[in-house]
């Protein structure tokens, strides 16, 4: 077994060796700077296991099932890499995509939809009808209901997102549940957590769980308040996920996860950032309780020791982080007596 100290650095470099030595490379122009100079920009696929890859360089990881069906793609990253992902995903299989799955409803997860959505065509021969855009040939696009109103807009209002990008299937239980490719897939809503409207998608044969941004390797939990986001339901999310997950031989391997960014993790490296984010938590909680402004809670820096790992992310600092943990927080019932 692989200490736990030095695992983070041997996984990473087991993925860079994985990309090195099998992974497909699709490349577009981009542009590098104002003066006009271009550069090639690469997505990396891996094979993650069972019948899914994973493609990196898109904005937020993207997930695929392949199969004689034809794909199922989880999360389409963003708009400006639409091409290069759909260039991705065409080296893995010719076949039309047939489903994408929505994790949430972020633009580095969901930019994509318009592009891939229309490269895709239904399983059945009627299309797939879209809100004020009719019914067209094109893969159907799937996601819990709370994500499919993050991308809409109340009637009169403008919707932040175009259309034709919307979730074109929702379903609004606990989970919903199909076969394809000869294997169960599950998505699962976990409620309250990154957003409102979080899932997680369940390849039950290949033991692969493509999870959003409920869980990340490079960043601290990011909890949208705005979307309905919050720290207990993040560290609730997290348990349920460690709820399906089965560790391999030595805890190593066994059910693999794609997170929304960074590298393909097992069930140790999902214990360890439930325990990182649970430990912040209290943390956090005991200074509510002595009755610590957010300020005073900043100054203490809570996450100081894992600021190394997480604190670094760009757009989602430690700073962020303790704040949203701070205003989800209540002092609990003992303190208030």
């Amino acid at each position: 077994m692989t200490p736990r100290g030095l695992r983070p650095a041997l996984v990473a470099a087991t993925v860079v060796g994985s990309i090195v030595a099998g992974a497909v490379t699709a490349r577009v122009p981009v542009s590098a700077q104002a003066g006009g100079a271009v550069r090639e920009a690469a997505l990396l696929t891996m094979r993650v296991q069972g019948n899914v890859h994973m493609i990196v360089g898109a904005g937020a990881n993207i997930a695929v099932q392949l199969g004689d069906l034809g794909p199922i793609v989880v999360d389409t990253g963003s708009a400006p890499r639409a091409e290069a992902a759909l260039a991705s995903i065409r080296a893995l299989t010719p076949r039309p995509i047939r489903y994408i799955v929505n994790t949430h409803s972020h633009a580095d997860h969901v930019g994509g939809n318009e592009r891939l959505g229309a490269a895709g065509l239904p399983t059945s021969g009627r299309g797939v009808a879209q809100v004020g855009a009719g019914v067209g040939a094109r893969a159907e696009i799937i996601a819990h209901e709370e994500t499919l109103n993050r991308m809409s807009a109340p009637a009169g209002a403008q919707a932040p997102t175009p259309v034709v990008a919307w979730p074109t299937s929702t379903f609004s239980g606990k989970r919903k549940d199909f076969f394809y490719n000869d294997e169960a897939v599950q998505v699962i809503h976990l409620p309250a957590a990154h957003t409102d409207g979080d899932s997680v998608v369940f390849f039950r044969r290949s033991d692969v769980i493509a999870v959003g941004d409920v869980y990340s390797t490079v960043s601290y939990p990011i909890i949208d308040l705005q979307r309905g986001g919050s720290i207990s339901g993040i560290l609730d999310g997290l348990n349920q996920l460690l709820d399906l997950v089965v560790a391999g031989e030595k805890t190593e391997g066994g059910t693999m996860i794609v997170p929304g960014h960074g590298r393909i993790s097992d069930e140790a490296d999902l214990v360890e950032y439930r325990d990182m984010t649970t430990i912040i938590r209290d943390r956090v909680q005991d200074m509510v309780n002595r009755g610590m402004t957010l300020a005073q809670v900043q100054a203490a820096r809570p996450t100081m020791e894992y600021d190394g790992l997480y604190g670094t992310a760009p757009g989602w600092s430690a700073g962020q982080f303790v704040e949203a943990v701070y205003r989800g927080l209540k002092p609990s019932k003992e303190t208030r007596k």
